[in-house]
């Protein structure tokens, strides 16, 4: 399994994207709304089919990010231009 911050590597912010919302590997798909779809019962297998470009490592960041968020951790994310 890839650590922490391999995974939070797939996680960028792009002020021209959902207005710098975080998203994944630069792609027009918000973090919020994957875990909207978990949150809703919908499984990896139904996200992946739905949005054949994301990997399941993408799915597990935003699990991660979701996570340090609850912490209240600070989440570094990078800048895409």
């Amino acid at each position: 399994m890839e650590n922490e911050t391999n995974l939070l590597n797939r996680i960028t912010c792009d002020p021209n994207l959902y207005g710098g919302k975080p998203i994944i590997r630069g792609r027009r798909v918000a973090v919020e709304h994957i875990l909207d779809l978990l949150a809703a019962g919908d499984d990896t297998a139904t996200i992946l089919s739905g949005y054949p470009f994301l990997e399941p490592e993408d799915i597990r960041a935003c699990l991660v990010y979701a996570s340090k968020l609850a912490r209240h951790e600070r989440v570094e994310l990078l800048a895409m231009s």
